[in-house]
């Protein structure tokens, strides 16, 4: 009975000082990653110390000025009067990024092909996958490859017919609105007319888009658009448990169902329909090609295609890229001119020369209409579709100044400030189409107009875009006069394209010898 006792006590002083070992291993353990956090925060700090930026808070940085939706663009416009080049922001302690406000810093950053940051482009991956927009190295190189012949001059030149169709369902609809003498919320209508157009052109398929009384596609663009910039603005969510545990992580998933099996359908009905004509030149004898039958048919230098998963991202990125971003443009220089009548109506005696009592836009048409282009560059130079895009360092970098910034390091090109540099453009707010003339772009820094970005990673689809702009900026103002809403000023904010918080509305008055030269158009 004795040893009990004993055996007792000895159990107890091993247990006491197992506890206490696990206390200083435990204190060992939180002091090693204290220290590791305080040596990031430090890298940190030396990193952006050459670049002075506005004060910010001990313990949350800048982040708090940026909850306020709504201010963002002009609060980093203001900024970027006082800090030339560029400037850090600080989202916390712990994460910082160099906004980039000046020409000469984008060349330098656009020169390379760093690829996107994975802090703000991971939400949207979900969505789009990893299609161009987000991959990098040898795999954007790869489809960047595979996918470019999509784009050449033979297979965008039948587009322009499919277009002015799609602009016409969209003004017919308009036609019917008039009466009302209310104003008309732009990006509604210009989304589904692009989505009507984007369909038809680079995938063949007829989704009646316009017509419909409720598209389940376009609503859950929005959502999503709205759903990954509120999670990027809330530190919270960028943890995926919680994200997915909470209310918006479920209106995500179902928007994302909604989208994804839109895609899954038109590409399941190509692939029926490719099943006996794997060869281009085959289709091509039936039909115009499109962007689907070169993503279906690419092989690389092994003669592998696509897989499942990577097709399906690049028909998710160019069906939003391709539809959302052109909306948005399309949206913001129909605003432009109603806001400027003496442009508009400069437009409209141009295209009235070029079109004639014609009622549609041809290919050759597009290269008659000079100030017109003009007013679509000065209203993408001030409403950039796409207003800032992120990079994430895969190398040390170097600028003009000699001021560096190490690997690792994260940079946010704003395209919107850059756009309206004061060192580049004289009164950068004035609505001017003449800064765009051969004359005045002449001697322009490459870099001071950046509407789809530049060097090796710049837009794919320019040209279509800038082409679909055309179109629909024509017919528009063929039969519409454009009047402003001063009632309801759009408020910008960036949602991955450029929105507008209260929508972009104009008033609308039917051209009056427009159904006589339509009727003359017709018995021709």
């Amino acid at each position: 009975m004795g040893w009990f006792p004993l055996t007792g006590a000895m159990f107890s002083l091993q247990i006491s000082h197992l506890w206490h070992w696990a206390a200083w291993l435990g204190l060992l353990y939180l002091l090693f990653k204290v220290s590791k956090v305080y040596l990031m925060w430090r890298d940190l700090v030396a990193s952006y110390k050459p670049f002075p930026g506005p004060l910010c808070h001990w313990l949350y940085g800048n982040a708090r000025e940026f909850l306020q939706v709504g201010k963002d663009l002009e609060l980093v416009y203001q900024w970027a009067q006082s800090y030339t080049y560029g400037f850090p922001l600080w989202f916390g302690n712990f994460f910082a990024c160099l906004i980039i406000t000046h020409p000469d810093y984008a060349k330098t950053v656009l020169s390379r092909q760093d690829p996107k940051d994975d802090t703000a482009y991971r939400f949207i991956v979900p969505w789009i996958g990893e299609g161009l927009l987000v991959s990098s190295g040898q795999k954007w190189f790869q489809h960047r490859r595979l996918i470019t012949p999509g784009f050449h001059y033979d297979v965008l030149k039948p587009y322009v017919t499919l277009m002015a169709d799609c602009t016409k369902i969209m003004l017919d609809k308009w036609e019917r609105l008039v009466p009302s003498e209310k104003p008309v919320e732009l990006f509604h209508h210009v989304s589904l007319m692009t989505l009507d157009t984007i369909m038809k052109c680079a995938f063949s398929y007829q989704s009646n888009c316009q017509t419909d009384s409720d598209n389940t596609y376009i609503r859950a663009v929005y959502e999503l658009s709205y759903l990954v910039d509120h999670r990027f603005r809330h530190f919270l969510y960028h943890n995926d448990f919680i994200y997915y545990l909470s209310p918006q992580g479920f209106h995500y998933r179902r928007a994302l169902k909604v989208a994804h099996e839109h895609t899954d359908k038109v590409i399941k009905q190509r692939k029926e329909l490719l099943k006996n004509e794997k060869e281009l030149d085959k289709i091509s004898q039936r039909r115009h090609l499109d962007f689907l039958d070169i993503l279906l048919c690419a092989k690389d230098e092994n003669g592998h295609g696509l897989s499942d998963k990577d097709l399906r991202a690049e028909v998710d990125t160019f069906m939003f890229e391709g539809h959302d971003t052109t909306a948005s443009g399309i949206s913001w220089i129909l605003y432009a001119l109603a806001k400027h009548p003496k442009h508009q109506e400069m437009c409209r005696e141009e295209i009235k020369e070029v079109l004639g009592h014609r009622t549609t836009v041809e290919w050759e048409d597009l290269g008659k209409i000079p100030y017109t282009t003009m007013c679509i560059k000065e209203s993408l130079r001030l409403y950039p579709p796409v207003p800032g895009i992120a990079r994430k360092l895969s190398k040390p970098i170097t600028f003009c100044d000699g001021r560096s910034l190490p690997e690792g390091s994260r940079i946010i090109l704003s395209i919107y400030t850059i756009n309206r540099s004061p060192s580049f453009w004289r009164d950068p707010e004035v609505f001017d189409p003449q800064r765009f003339s051969v004359e005045n772009s002449a001697d322009r820094h490459p870099h001071a107009f950046l509407p789809f970005a530049a060097g090796a990673r710049n837009c794919i689809g320019q040209n279509f875009a800038m082409n679909e702009m055309k179109v629909a900026v024509a017919l528009v103002l063929q039969r519409f006069q454009l009047l402003p809403d001063p009632d309801n000023e759009p408020k910008k904010i960036p949602q991955i394209v450029l929105r507008s918080m209260n929508g972009i509305n104009v008033r609308l008055r039917k051209i009056e010898d427009y159904g006589s030269k339509a009727l003359g158009a017709e018995s021709m």
